[in-house]
């Protein structure tokens, strides 16, 4: 039986991913980390009763037992304040920060999800997760996740001095962005492998909205015959798309910024 949740009245539930913060360099990071706020201030704050944050929000995390990645401050904060005052913050860890630990949870009051989730908001069903190693194909990245979340595989990594890991994550990390961003951008039609997958979850599981992350490419395409909805919230080095459901709709919009005076 999938969770249930309800929304306040005239609150909202808001979706988002891919923020990747820490790339492409520090100047652009920074920029873009102060757009989130703005967004978080001006658009999430006085309208979220939750607030989804599906996946990859830095460019790599990974938390060693007593200390966590440099930067990012601001973003932090900023989530903890709007937690303080009551949004409910929701974490799908993404493929480049799926080495969370207990640090969100605990500081800003985080729940955190590593698989995909089933609930219900306002009568609503939703399936909701990252998306990396989901879908037909891709074996090779399924496989080597499975390594990279395992207990050894951390393990193996926290051996390594934060100095040096971390910049070699970061090094890998963003090559790898690199390689696949003009794929990013691609529309693959009928071989949408996310799309794929939620239609093959509709087959035998109903929902009314599939929510996902990491393909960078908003996306709000039709799932099955009984009005179903593949959405995917896009990404933030570019578009500045999310998505937000008022309890009765779904829609996918981007943050045009105001110019601050």
């Amino acid at each position: 039986m999938s969770l249930t949740l309800t929304l306040d009245s005239g609150k909202k539930a808001f979706f988002v991913s891919d923020f990747h913060l820490g790339a492409p360099s520090y100047i652009e990071s920074r920029k873009r980390e102060q757009l989130i706020v703005r967004w978080l201030d001006e658009v999430v704050a006085p309208q979220a009763h939750y607030l989804f944050l599906l996946g990859d929000l830095f460019d790599f995390w990974f938390e060693y037992r007593r200390a966590v990645p440099k930067g990012f401050v601001r973003l932090l904060g900023k989530l903890a304040e709007i937690n303080d005052k009551g949004v409910k913050l929701w974490f799908f860890p993404g493929n480049h920060d799926m080495w969370v630990d207990d640090y969100f949870s605990v500081e800003l009051g985080m729940r955190i999800h590593r698989r995909p989730l089933s609930l219900q908001i306002a009568g609503k069903r939703f399936y909701i997760a990252h998306g990396d190693g989901l879908g037909p194909g891709d074996k090779t990245y399924k496989k080597l996740k499975k390594v990279f979340e395992s207990r050894w595989g951390r393990w193996i990594f926290r051996q390594i001095h934060p100095d040096t890991g971390i910049a070699l994550a970061c090094y890998f990390s963003s090559r790898s962005r690199a390689q696949h961003a003009a794929d990013d951008k691609h529309f693959l039609g009928e071989d949408e492998w996310l799309w794929q997958y939620a239609q093959e979850i509709e087959k035998h599981n109903p929902h009314d909205y599939y929510l996902f992350g990491h393909r960078h490419l908003p996306l709000d395409l039709p799932v099955g015959d009984r009005g179903a909805r593949y959405v995917n919230t896009g990404e933030w080095l570019s578009d500045y798309t999310f998505a937000v459901f008022d309890g009765e709709s779904l829609s996918l919009e981007t943050y045009e910024p105001q110019p601050v005076l």
